[in-house]
């Protein structure tokens, strides 16, 4: 008797694909499959079998192979693909096949060699890196590295562009040794846990045999990161394994050397968009096996198999990074939770500055909080202070008072950070005689200035112009630079601390492989003095004698039409401050702002999270705006704005009636153009989770049918941008 595979492919159509194929079990469910599609051949997986296709047999193709080298993907990964599916209303197996590894989407894949473990001898450990020149940075990274554990090839190749040779001469030297014959581990040195920490760790402990969703709300410093690692302690003692989400990449290294520091045994995947493509597989395929006892990653590592799963935990849990805006618009956070409830396990959501939905999660009795209120190292919070800067002479930007504090900070031979979330030199080219400013022909946006490569760039779509030697518009050559950028600052402070050493941390600066690390690592040898750096420098970071931070330009976001301005803004504030003063040196923030009065910044400057969140979640109550309500918003996207429009009035015109589900009128987006498109959205929005996913679900496939000739259109649920 014939029997029919039902597949999930990579296409943006919702439904499954029948399929006539012979010799195929319960078994093969989850397996990857090599199938024709019209006159391609496209890989997908098998999520159902079946005796009865959806349509006529003899309609039907053959499927044309089966992958029996992998093992399938089990059953829990499989339901969280479906989940995902139906409640972001996305293609099941656009889904499914944008989880897996790059490599895995396609059928033929290379398998990458075996990743070694290496390890430091006692005499390597006497050795280095005292016998290593000076100017051998990259080499004192990897003695660095080594001297915290064992690590894999992979992890070493980051490190050092030279790694595979140098390791080789120290394994001849007899300065390291390959891990599977290295000695026995030095012992591990855990600091004792404050009380607020042992009740955190006991109070998870406790749940590890069932779901129970934590918010670990503690303030920056505070130790959370221990307690982290004593929950993987426990449950890698119990044989099981922990995930571990971080919002960025530039996160991980970090984190990665903390973690594999204390558990030296243990097999870590590192999971991220920045691997090659064979390290990713070799990576995914080491924690579906169940060999790695640790997958540390960014978001989509969220899907990794793990069948031994026991814990999860989202650092960072409130960062907007965890959702991705592109192609299937999730919410890694979300899916955490989701996924440790349907294996029945703990998941520990943790933030100095928690997002508030999970906030009121927690005081509606959803999450269970646990709060550490003092800094682990008996260090005092920072004192923060405001520059008021109405009615003061700026220097590109930089207060008096904030160059008087560095320069008082860099003679203590202390570091500083001017925190300034804006790269590029310049945000504005302006002509002070017609008023032109620099457009970006592509976008509703202005092109920032790029001095170093003399360039004209937009942050939104990429595009790229010479600076104009003249005004295009009214032909003044006289045309300015108006505000500041990192590389602006950097100028300055190269100006006034000629002979400091600057690190200027930002998109444009850590764009080649590595680069990152190695700020990190001059950072924390006393290699730089002074740290001009965005948001890629304001989380997570510990920088022992890193004492003053100085945030520039942060009053942009008081008066946003995005309701979710202010708690970013809080949250930043509140991240990049929390660098300064961590180990035995007090700290020092400066904040210039032009509405020193405003309400946010008392909050702020006494470290209030909790009066900050009770007032944010007073003004959304107010306005019916999330958590108290839930939203979805269908966006369309054409050449001319009013194809858009139109679109999506005949969209809303389907929408299925319900008195539970407001409905609004199409509007323009915030930013109307982008990338050459104009762009438009249509808001749904409803105090009811349920009633809200119920229209969806009758509405979505009709949208599929809706004629859409010329127009680009997704939906995103939850949606976290305007």
């Amino acid at each position: 008797m014939a029997r029919f595979a039902r597949i999930a492919l990579d296409v943006p159509l919702p439904r499954l694909f029948d399929y006539r194929v012979t010799g195929i079990s319960a078994e093969d469910i989850g397996r990857r499959v090599n199938v024709p599609f019209g006159k391609k051949s496209l890989v997908g997986l098998v999520l159902e079998i079946t005796d009865t296709p959806d349509c006529a047999e003899e309609k039907l193709k053959t499927l044309k192979a089966i992958d029996s080298t992998l093992p399938p993907l089990p059953g829990d990964v499989l339901d969280l693909f479906r989940f995902c599916a139906s409640y972001y209303h996305y293609p099941i197996g656009q889904v499914a096949l944008s989880a897996l590894p790059t490599a895995l989407r396609r059928w033929k894949f290379e398998t990458p060699n075996p990743v070694l473990q290496y390890a430091l001898t006692a005499e390597g450990r006497q050795a280095l890196p005292d016998t290593l020149p000076a100017r051998a940075v990259a080499r004192h990274r990897l003695a660095a590295r080594l001297k915290t554990g064992s690590a894999d090839s992979i992890e070493l190749n980051r490190l050092c562009g030279d790694a595979p040779r140098v390791i080789q001469d120290w394994l001849e030297k007899g300065w390291a040794i390959i891990h599977e014959d290295a000695p026995a581990a030095t012992p591990i040195i855990r600091p004792d846990l404050l009380k607020e920490q042992q009740t955190a760790v006991e109070a998870v402990k406790q749940a590890l045999d069932g779901f129970s969703a934590f918010l670990l709300h503690g303030i920056t410093g505070s130790g959370k990161t221990e307690v982290y690692l004593r929950l993987v302690e426990e449950a890698l003692s119990q044989g099981r394994q922990a995930l571990i989400l971080v919002p960025e990449i530039g996160l991980t290294p970090q984190f990665t050397q903390r973690v594999a520091a204390r558990f030296p045994e243990t097999p870590i995947s590192v999971l991220h968009s920045g691997l090659a493509e064979g390290e990713r597989l070799l990576r995914w395929k080491q924690a579906a096996a169940g060999k790695a006892g640790i997958v540390l990653g960014t978001r989509l590592s969220v899907f990794t198999p793990m069948p031994g799963l026991g814990l999860i935990i989202v650092d960072e849990e409130h960062d907007a990074s965890f959702s991705q805006q592109e192609g299937l618009r999730y919410s890694a956070r979300d899916l955490a939770v989701f996924r440790a409830r349907q294996r029945n396990i703990p998941v520990v959501l943790g933030s100095a500055t928690p997002s508030l939905e999970s906030w009121h999660n927690a005081e509606t009795g959803r999450y269970i909080r646990l709060t550490l209120p003092d800094r682990a190292t008996g260090a005092s919070l920072p004192k923060l202070s405001l520059i008021d800067i109405r009615n003061q002479p700026l220097d590109e930007g930089l207060s008096q008072r904030a160059i008087q504090s560095i320069g008082e900070t860099l003679s203590r031979r202390e570091q500083a950070l001017v925190f300034i979330n804006r790269r590029g030199y310049a945000p504005v080219l302006h002509c002070p005689v017609c008023a032109w400013v620099a457009p970006c022909p592509r976008c509703s946006a202005r092109l920032t200035l790029h001095r170093p490569r003399h360039r004209l760039r937009c942050h939104h779509c990429g595009h790229e112009e010479r600076i104009p030697a003249a005004c295009p518009a009214c032909g003044n050559p006289d045309i300015r630079a108006i505000g500041q950028g990192t590389q602006r600052v950097e100028e300055a402070l190269e100006r006034h601390f000629p002979s400091a050493r600057i690190i200027r941390a930002d998109r444009d600066s850590t764009r080649r492989k590595g680069s990152w690390d190695t700020m990190q690592a001059s950072i924390h040898s006393g290699e730089a003095d002074l740290i001009v750096g965005t948001q890629l420098i304001a989380k997570g970071h510990d920088f022992p004698n890193l004492t003053l931070v100085i945030a520039l330009d942060a009053d942009g976001a008081l008066f946003s039409l995005d309701f979710r301005a202010e708690e970013r803004l809080f949250a930043q504030l509140m991240q990049v401050s929390g660098r300064a003063g961590r180990a035995d040196k007090p700290g020092t923030v400066l904040i210039q702002t032009g509405f020193p009065d405003h309400p946010l910044f008392s909050n702020l400057v006494t470290h209030d999270f909790a009066g900050f969140a009770q007032a944010q979640l007073a003004m959304r109550k107010t306005g019916l705006l999330p958590p108290f309500s839930r939203q979805a918003v269908l966006r369309a996207e054409a050449h001319q704005l009013s194809a858009a429009m139109a679109w999506l009035a005949r969209a809303r015109k389907i929408i299925p009636e319900s008195p539970d589900v407001e409905i609004f009128e199409p509007v323009p987006a915030p930013m109307l153009k982008k990338a050459g498109l104009e762009r438009a959205q249509l808001w749904l929005q409803s105090t009811s989770r349920g009633s809200l996913q119920k229209a969806l679900q009758e509405w979505v496939p009709q949208l599929h049918t809706l004629r859409a000739a010329g127009i680009r259109w997704h939906l995103d649920v939850d949606p976290v941008e305007n």
